[in-house]
């Protein structure tokens, strides 16, 4: 039987000096996502004292392909470790990381999800209410990016208002700088055609990981923040509200897939 392996830990009771973002964390590259925080947002934070009251949380999910590294990055992030030794997640497993944004302490859920087949169906249970999702592939395999289309596709499947997308290349140490060069490019065009953010990271060196997840962090408290100005203003778990949804989810998910009508299953 089948189980899932997630387990709740406490995030830190104050967030650490290189958590506390009071400007958006600049995107490596081109990107379809802000740039700055929403004036709206900033402006909340600064006067509205019911939105710095207000729990702050918002779901982030690392998909892809088994073996692409998903575990390690959520670990480097996390706890500032590396193992080299492949250990499958079973099911899927979270981390809650403490930030402050703005002045306003706000939790980021990561979700490490299993690639795996067998397993598939428990972890896209766990994609709904995502704000953010990390799409892996291996910057050595190609084959892998090309199945981020996929998980892209079962993301949206599983969201009403569709989350913020990250593709992010792993193991880019592993590379040779040609072979890393040809990745980039390659996974330019498919970050575009997903209207994705595009990264590529190392989970052995650290390289760029914990750049991406303060840019995950700062762009899904804005959404979080906006999300419950547009509601009417704040309640008691931030992340709750969703734009509206109802009202706003059929057009702004269609625009997504019909952007990725090619990669849907036949």
């Amino acid at each position: 039987m089948v189980t899932s392996s997630a387990a709740v830990r406490p995030a830190r009771e104050a967030a650490e000096l290189d958590r506390c973002l009071a400007h958006l964390p600049p995107a490596p590259g081109r990107s379809p996502h802000r740039r700055t925080f929403q004036p709206r947002v900033l402006d909340a934070c600064l006067r509205d004292a019911a939105v710095r009251r207000t729990l702050k949380i918002s779901k982030a999910i690392v998909l892809g392909d088994s073996g692409v590294g998903k575990t390690s990055l959520v670990n480097r992030f996390c706890h500032q470790v590396f193992d080299s030794n492949y250990k499958a997640t079973v099911g899927v497993d979270f981390e809650v990381e403490r930030f402050d944004v703005l002045g306003v302490p706000f939790s980021l859920q990561v979700w490490d999800t299993a690639g795996q087949e067998r397993f598939k169906s428990i972890a896209a249970s766990y994609y709904r209410g995502a704000r953010a999702a990390v799409i892996c592939f291996d910057v050595t395999d190609l084959m892998s990016l090309s199945h981020a289309a996929q998980w892209c596709h079962d993301v949206l499947e599983a969201n009403p208002v569709p989350p913020l997308l990250f593709l992010v290349g792993t193991k880019q140490d592993l590379a040779s700088r040609p072979a890393l060069e040809h990745a980039r490019e390659t996974a330019v065009s498919m970050a575009e055609t997903l209207g994705a953010e595009l990264w590529l990271v190392s989970s052995r060196t650290g390289a760029n990981v914990d750049a991406l997840f303060c840019r995950v962090a700062g762009l899904t408290f804005d959404a979080s923040v906006a999300a419950e100005l547009a509601d009417g203003g704040p309640r008691k778990v931030g992340d709750a509200v969703t734009l509206s949804a109802e009202k706003r989810a059929d057009g702004l998910r269609g625009r997504l897939v019909r952007q990725l009508g090619w990669c849907r299953p036949q």
